[in-house]
Parts: C-alpha cells; structure tokens; sequence
C-alpha cells in the first residue's frame, strides 16, 4: 500500500491552487452532468448464493420480509418479538448494554447475542430461519465493552500516514467483537471533514480525500478480511459500514445534521473519496447520513442512495439508516416512511416506535405505497450479506470461533498495536531549546486533568455514547499517560509525580502537563469557534503559573480537532497534539522520554492531517479552501532532527477570541459540562448516569437518555417509591458562582413533566460539607404536569440572597423529589439576569415564557 508523503501533499496542492479559478459553489448550477466512477467490488457474484436468496424470498411471507428491513435498538426488543416479527437485525446504540449493565462480562454479551438469533432460528411458528444480525459502533475497538483495546480516534490515525496499520486495527477489532458474538460494526467513518467545529470531526480521518480512500480500503480489508481470500468474514471478521453516505462531513458551519450546500463535482471529488476506497475492499453495508445534500436528507434521496451508489458506483450490499433517521425525511416520523424505503434505504434503525414502524411499513407494501418488487430487492440485499457473512452456516454466536474465549479482548498482542498507533499519531508541533526527548533520570511533575484521566484521552463512543461518567478503573489493562511517563522514567532511576493542580513540595526539573477537550460525540461535540477554553483558561492559568516558577513546560494537547490555542502554545517550551490516544497511555512516554543514553526511543511520525488554525474564526480551514492561512499547514510536524526550528510567540488578540468568564455558565448541554457529573439518589445510595441508562440500587429511581432537539440530549428521570430522591450534579471541585450571583443570574433549565404524584419538591443548591439553600416548586409541578416542555429560569436570589452562599458551590443543581414522579430535564445552565415570574414565591405556579 502507498503511503502519502504529507510535505509534496502540501506543495502540489498549493501549486495546484494557485491555477484554478474561483471555487464551486453551493448556488452553482448543478445541471452539468456528474460522472460517478463505477467501483468494481472485489466480492464476485455467486450463484449458488444468488440461488440461496431466490430460494428464501419465493419462501417468505410478507410480514417476513417487512420483519427483515426492520434493525431494533436492543433495550426495546425482547428475544420473542424477535420471533414474532421476525426482526432482521438489532443495534446497541453507543452506551447501550446488555442488561443495562455498564459492566457486562463478554459473557453476557454472548448470552444475548445466543438469545437474540435463537429466536431468528425458532421455527416452532412455521416461520424461517433466518438468522439475526447484531451490528454495534465497534469504532475505536470494540469501545462498549469494558476491558477493550481502545485505539486512537481517526483523527489521530489520520496523522499516523500508515494504511497498513489501519489494517491490523482492524482486524483487532473484528477479533475483539466476535468474543462476545457481535457480527456487524458500523465503521469506518468516512467523512472528509472540513469544518472543524462539527463534533464528529475527530470520526475523520483527514481533510485530505486520498487519506481517507486510502485508510476507507484498509480498515474495511482488516474488519472484513480480504475478498477471495479464506479471511474474507471468516469467524474472525464481522462485516464492515461505510458511514455517513455522504458529506456529513461537509455540511454548512460543521453542523452535525444538517446541510451540506455544495455542487456535486465537490460531493464526488471530495466527499465520495472513502466510499470509493470502501467499495474497492468489497464493503458489504453503508449506513445514510442524517444530514442533508443541498435541502434534501439523505435518508430519502432516491438519487444518491439508488442511482448513485447502487447504480453507477455498482454496491450490492445494503444500505442501512441511521438512529431514527428516516423520521427526518420531510413527511415522515419515526413510526412511517415509505419514501426512505423508496429512496433506496434497505433496512430502518428503528428504535422505541419500531413496532409501529412494522405495522406501516406492512400496510405500505400491501397498499403498494411500497412495491413488492422495491421490497425484495431490500430483502434480498440483506439475505446476500447474511449468507455471505456465513451466518446460515456458523451457528449460534457462542459456537463461533473466538466466541466466549478469555484472554483475547485487550490481550497483550492487540495493546502493543495500539501502543504503536498512538506513538505514531502524536504530532510535535513546538520544541524549543530541544527539551524533547526528557531526560528519564530527571524529575517530573505530570500535571493537568488529563494526566491520569484514561476517559478523558480516550474522548467519546468510549463505554458511554459521549463518553463521559467513566473512571479509571473503567478501563482494567489499559494506561494513562501518567502511568507511561510513570514507568519509563523510573526504568533509568528517574521520578515521575502527579499532581493534576501543578503544586509541589520539591520543584521538579519539568513538568509535563496533559490538558484538553472534555470527550463528547456526535451533536454534543458541535462549537461554535475553535478556540479552546473561551472566556474560561484554566488549562493556560496552570501552565502560566509553572513557567512563573521557573519549570520548563511540555504541554499534551488532548483534542477531537485541532484548536487554537496560541496562548496556550505560547507558554509551553514544547507542545504535541495528542488527539484522543484511546486506552495505551504509555505509547506517549515511548516518544516523549530518553532512553538511558539519552536518545530518542522514537521519533516523532505524526503530520497534521488537518490544518491548524491561526485564529478562531478558522472552523473551515482546507488546503483548497481561499485565502487559506494556517497557523500550521496540512502535513507539518517536527521530528527530533528539526533542532533549529523556534516556534516564537504568537499572536493572542486576533479576532475571534471570546471574553473572559462571568456570562452563561453551561452545566449539562447533551452531556454534563467537565467537570461535573450527573446522579440519580434515594436517602441510601446514588448512582451516576454514565449511559444510556441507570438505575439506583434497590431500583427507587432511573434515568435514561430521552431525545428532546436531537439524540439522547435529555434525561429522564423516574421517582418510583414513596420516599425521597434526587437528580443532581456533582462530584466536582467547588464553583464560585458569587459574581453571577450579585449579578442577578438565574438558573435555567428545560423541564418536561410528564407526571407528579409526590408531596413533595424542591431546587436547592449544595454550598458546602453543612449548607444547602431550597426552594419550594411542588405546586408549580403540579401545575405544569402533561404540558411538554418549557424553560424554567429561577433568580439565584430565589435560592438565597446573600452571595457568599455560592462561592463554594458543591452541587449547583439538585432536584429532590418526595414521592412518585416522572420528569425529563434538558439544556442545565447558568445565565445572565432575566426576566421572570417571581419565583421567590413558591406558589407562583407558571413558566417564564420559552
């Protein structure tokens, strides 16, 4: 495989630039024909399978094949509605976990997957047997099951510039999913991002489209194995999803969703460059975008799914949606849409409203809204997959291959790939003086919140949807930075000391400080601006105060994109991007710590496969872009040899930069702000939400993610006894909140009540070990009970009025509830001061207006 040479990249595509006229356009007019290149798939057409699918279809009752286009999210199907309807496929959605258990042995994931495809198998209703397939979002390592290997996200591997290496990825990953029965992953993510402000950048691998059909044709050979090969989906391989069919990552101002406003050469040019690596591989699956190409969503664009796609670029697999996807499409809801299915979607990512979905879609084909010929080419695409993925053949999950072995799932072999994946995605941006490689007898201090943080560099899809509500021990086998830096020193008699907050007793010879984004994923990941930490510098306040004492300062940028951080760059004597290493802590210290001789144990690999931006108004910062201006340029990265390279001080008032804290404050948006965290409590005991669902022991309360405005960025949260319980943040350092108090802020949130048979309610906040301020809300409850969702605001001052009480705020949000209520609660935030109804009045009883 051909590996890219970034530095004649960034030259060519400059030369090239400076020949071509002005850009495309999203107005410009799209009526000269497009010429979509046909991919000759690798995966040869056989008849004995062909003869297979004609022999099942002639067999299969409508309702059957209505049940085949039919994929279940797994905690809203049991294994008998599986048989009844005769469901295709089913899904666990980031987080989602067998038993809702967030720490399920591989052995539960097994008994499920068993469950799941015996009752495919159950024939007792004079039904066929056609198996069940599970697919999950296996898409850094098999990333929702604890104890996995968990490799770099793709922006890191972007940077790696190793296809190769991708491929072994791969296969760690299809090897890892079949312990525990899974046959099915959608990746790779093939988005060519180019905006930088979408939260699902780091999905990408590069703004660059060769990179990406590059590494889109090697990780689907590693997940899949090679056609025409005895790999090829043998029991060590799962089927392989090119995702998002297309330009998800090109939509306008990088907003997840929505609406890339471009002509369709740059949609071939650019965005299709994955698929075409992807389909050159054999991909058997593609999974539609959410978003939309210029207005139309893809999930019903008969144009791109049908002619495009299956026609001209010729894929014979399926194309399965997206989570509820189909419910976007204008005309559509979650429960009916027959245009998708039109539109050339094979199989619907149903979730709570599946079984309606079934009972339209039935009623669709018999009206003919759907034609019986549309629907067996769907179900046929799908039984060709099935049976070349040999699940007729292998069995039960548990009797295939690895299935249930121990020992396989982050064993030593796959660590050490990732190990070397992330030693070779770091980029060194900054190393001045050649304080890189450290010294491994000296003494360092590790500093920052993303020190010892494996959640943390591990960033989103990791155990959680968003990733966040994990802690170390999360993660069994796997390193924290720290812990690299930790060991390595200490092989050569050296020192190595965390203190996340910076403080020492001894004045260490460096300090290493490892700061960055909180993780995030889809939605929740959107910015507005790529500066990091606006109006609030925290990460800079740290390493400004070690430069004041006299410590020279490595700084380890944990990041899904690249950010502007020219404070940040300016008061560290070396600076490396990171990205999100995921569970191998330790391939960090192998580059950035001195053997015992001194020399490096590895040089730097690692070229941006991004753009960095100079400013932080730079969310869309592409080589072809016009006017382009990096700070750093497509392709940089210094190596150990590049000594005479000064990074010298930046400018810090460009435009853009957002001002100091004291506005807003938000608290939870889709997932709870770093560094707080949400929990569900009764007088007993508590438990965080760490996913999409949880549970107080003894069941008196649960919360599970609900949508509001998009996916899963609300709670919901169950009060099902007669005693006491509460939702609240916490399990944070104190917050001052003093000034938003004189201030006159308030406390928002978006509230839904959907029941309220309590006694009792009340807001309050924790403002230290022995002080908590209330205010009584029940007879507003009650009143507001079945009539959706409104914005709440309360004035501090309805809580106390004396601003001292929230200097040293332990929990700046808890909803107590006495008694059985049911009540979702979304956008939790802190604003400026607002009109509203007076709330210092308990029985005020109404909602500030929306």
């Amino acid at each position: 495989m051909k590996y890219f040479d970034y530095r004649f990249f960034v030259v060519a595509a400059a030369l090239a630039l400076a020949g071509c006229g002005d850009a495309p356009t999203a107005t410009d007019s799209q009526a000269d024909k497009v010429e979509w290149p046909t991919i000759a798939s690798p995966v040869k057409a056989d008849p004995a399978t062909d003869q297979k699918v004609a022999s099942l279809l002639a067999k299969m009752s409508v309702e059957e094949k209505v049940g085949q286009i039919m994929q279940v999210e797994i905690q809203h199907i049991s294994p008998e509605e599986v048989k009844t309807y005769h469901i295709g496929s089913v899904l666990n959605g980031g987080g989602s976990l067998p038993n809702r258990n967030k720490y399920a042995a591989p052995g539960e994931w097994l008994a499920m997957a068993d469950a799941f495809y015996d009752a495919s198998m159950d024939t007792s209703d004079g039904g066929l047997a056609i198996p069940i397939i599970w697919g999950s979002d296996a898409v850094h390592g098999h990333n929702n099951v604890i104890g996995a290997t968990l490799f770099p996200h793709n922006i890191g591997l972007g940077a790696a510039n190793n296809p190769e290496l991708l491929r072994q990825i791969g296969a760690v990953t299809a090897l890892e999913m079949r312990v525990t029965g899974i046959d099915w992953t959608f990746a790779p993510t093939l988005a060519v991002a180019q905006d930088d402000r979408w939260g699902r950048a780091y999905e990408s691998y590069s703004e660059n489209p060769e990179i990406v059909q590059a590494y889109g044709r090697a990780m689907v050979e590693g997940v899949q194995g090679v056609p025409g090969t005895p790999d090829f989906l043998d029991v060590d391989h799962v089927v392989s999803t090119a995702k998002h069919f297309i330009a998800d990552g090109g939509t306008e101002g990088g907003d997840d969703q929505g609406d890339a406003k471009i002509p369709e050469q740059e949609l071939l040019d650019i965005h299709a460059a994955g698929y075409k690596g992807a389909l050159a591989a054999g991909v058997q699956t593609a999974m539609a975008s959410f978003s939309s190409w210029n207005g139309q969503k893809l999930h019903g664009s008969k144009y791109l799914l049908t002619d495009v796609l299956k026609g001209q670029m010729g894929f014979e697999g399926f194309i399965v949606g997206d989570w509820n996807g189909h419910g976007q499409v204008p005309g559509c809801t979650n429960e009916s849409c027959a245009s998708a299915i039109n539109a050339g979607l094979d199989m619907f990512m149903a979730i709570e409203e599946w079984r309606d979905l079934y009972k339209n879609t039935l009623d669709q084909v018999h009206s003919g809204e759907i034609s019986m010929a549309r629907l067996d080419d769907a179900v046929s695409r799908i039984l060709r997959v099935k049976i070349r993925a040999g699940l007729f053949e292998k069995g039960r999950p548990s009797d295939r291959g690895v299935a249930g072995q121990d020992g396989i799932i982050g064993q030593p072999e796959h660590r050490a790939v990732a190990r070397q994946a992330v030693r070779e995605s770091l980029v060194l941006l900054k190393n001045n003086g050649g304080l890189l490689p450290l010294n491994p007898s000296a003494t360092v201090l590790v500093a920052g919140d993303g020190a010892d943080n494996i959640g943390k560099q591990s960033g989103g899809w990791t155990i959680t949807w968003q990733g966040t509500g994990n802690v170390n021990s999360d993660f069994p086998g796997a390193t924290s930075i720290f812990d690299g830096i930790r060991d390595a020193v200490a092989e050569v008699g050296g020192t190595a000391v965390l203190s996340v907050d910076g403080s020492y007793d001894t004045k260490p010879d460096v300090a290493v400080v490892v700061f960055g984004e909180e993780p995030y994923a889809e939605g929740q990941g959107d910015i507005d601006t790529v500066e990091f930490e606006p109006g609030n510098k925290k990460s800079l306040a740290l390493l400004k105060q070690l430069k004041a004492d006299g410590i020279p300062v490595v700084s380890v940028f944990l990041s899904g994109r690249p950010l502007w951080v020219n404070p940040e760059l300016n008061a560290s004597d070396a600076f490396v991007a990171a990205w999100l290493p995921g569970s191998e802590g330790e391939g960090v210290a192998d580059v950035l710590v001195a053997d015992a001789e001194g020399n490096p144990r590895h040089d730097f690999k690692g070229r941006l496969s991004f753009s960095w931006p100079a400013n932080p108004l730079q969310g869309k910062l592409n080589l072809h872009d016009e006017g382009y201006a990096p700070l750093f340029p497509f392709g940089h990265g210094l190596t150990y040899a590049d000594t005479d390279t000064v990074v010298g001080m930046l400018p810090e008032d460009v435009v853009g930069v957002a001002a100091a804290s004291g506005g807003d404050l938000d608290l939870f948006v889709g997932r709870p702000m770093s560094p707080w965290r949400l929990f569900v409590a009764s007088d007993q005991s508590s438990q965080v939400i760490s996913g999409y669902y949880a549970q107080v022991p003894g069941g008196t309360m649960t919360a599970e993610l609900v949508d509001k405005d998009i996916q899963a960025d609300a709670v919901k949260v169950n009060w099902l006894s007669d005693g006491n319980g509460a939702f609240f943040m916490g399990d944070a350092p104190a917050m001052d909140l003093s000034d938003h108090a004189e201030a006159g802020a308030a406390l928002r949130f978006d509230l839904r009540v959907d029941s309220f048979d309590a006694t009792d309610a009340s807001l309050s906040v924790r403002c230290g070990e022995a002080c908590t301020r209330s205010l009584d809300i029940d007879e507003f409850l009650r009143a507001s009970t079945g009539k959706g969702w409104a914005t709440v605001a309360v004035p501090l001052a309805c809580l106390s009025e004396d601003a001292a009480d929230f200097e040293t705020l332990l929990e700046p949000f808890r909803f107590g509830v006495t008694g059985k209520a049911s009540m979702a609660f979304a956008n939790i935030g802190v604003v400026k001061a607002t009109e509203t109804v007076d709330w210092c009045d308990p029985g005020a009883g109404s909602v500030p207006a929306n």
